[in-house]
């Protein structure tokens, strides 16, 4: 049967709904939320906004609304989020990837394009920041690494959705999984590692606004002012790196100078950090020279 809600005045009445509460962008999740019920994309809303929703497509709609009313990302609610064109499946086991992150990927390349050698992505999540390098560079082996085990499988199946074959996933934290039981020193060396790893305070009053509250707590927070994973990562890479072997984080905006820092401590040279598309710090890379 039919129900008395167009696609309009069923958009329209779900904006309404998401602009009472702290929504930042009532128009785009009602939008996104409408077409993943109607398995179409956003210009069919365009083209077609007199057509009549289903009741069981009303039913399924406004249950995804109440989800959304009630805080949950939508990336949550409907499974996927766009990353660097790709369109990437997401679970509360990972990060929810986001457009500053394309910023990493964005100066990695500039720095790297054309070169050779393997990459490692640690912290990968959704493989987000991996296959997008790998979508890239397809004559280069991508490799990432996350510690929880759920978001492997969900990196794994995003690569096999999309066809990205040189892009491999491994579980385990940080460079563990490429140690040998024998030897403490890998036998694997890579041309670039790339990392978003946790890099916010315990006590940031962020941890509590927005998506973050729905988001992995582990994959958000680090100790020592949000520098421990950096710092950590940063140390040991050295031993995982080729010569003149490229570093580089994502960051929070306000930890720039701080990461410099640390990499011109352990004998980084040519570090740089780079700005978001808000104007911030976000991405400092260095290289590493034997």
């Amino acid at each position: 049967m039919q129900s008395v809600y167009t696609l309009e005045s069923a958009l329209k009445s779900a904006i309404a709904q998401l602009q009472e509460g702290e929504n930042t962008s009532p128009s785009i999740d009602a939008a996104v939320l409408l077409c993943h019920v109607l398995d179409k994309p956003r210009s069919y809303l365009l083209t077609w906004p007199e057509k009549h929703l289903s009741l069981e497509q009303e039913s399924e709609f406004n249950a995804l609304l109440k989800r959304r009313l009630t805080g949950e990302p939508v990336a949550y609610i409907v499974g996927e989020r766009e990353f660097w064109s790709l369109p990437l499946k997401v679970s509360p086991a990972t990060l929810i990837p986001r457009p500053d992150t394309e910023r990493l990927v964005e100066v990695v390349l500039d720095k790297t394009y054309g070169k050779q050698g393997a990459i490692l992505d640690l912290g990968t999540g959704t493989g987000a920041i991996a296959l997008a390098l790998a979508s890239e560079l397809p004559n280069r082996q991508v490799t990432g690494i996350d510690l929880r085990p759920e978001a492997q499988e969900i990196a794994i199946e995003n690569a096999q959705r999309l066809n990205i074959t040189n892009a491999t996933f491994l579980h385990g934290s940080w460079f563990e999984p490429l140690i040998s039981e024998h030897s403490e020193v890998s036998d694997v060396k890579f041309s670039l590692i790339v990392s978003n790893p946790p890099y916010i305070e315990k006590n940031d009053p962020h941890l509590s606004q927005g998506d973050v509250r729905f988001e992995p707590i582990t994959a958000l927070v680090a100790e020592e002012k949000g520098l421990a994973d950096i710092r950590y990562i940063a140390e040991n890479a050295r031993s995982f790196l080729e010569n003149e072997g490229w570093l580089a984080f994502e960051h929070g905006y306000d930890q720039g100078l701080a990461v410099r820092e640390i990499m011109q401590t352990l004998g980084y040279v040519d570090i740089v950090t780079e700005k978001d598309y808000g104007g911030n710090d976000r991405v400092t890379l260095g290289r590493y020279d034997f």
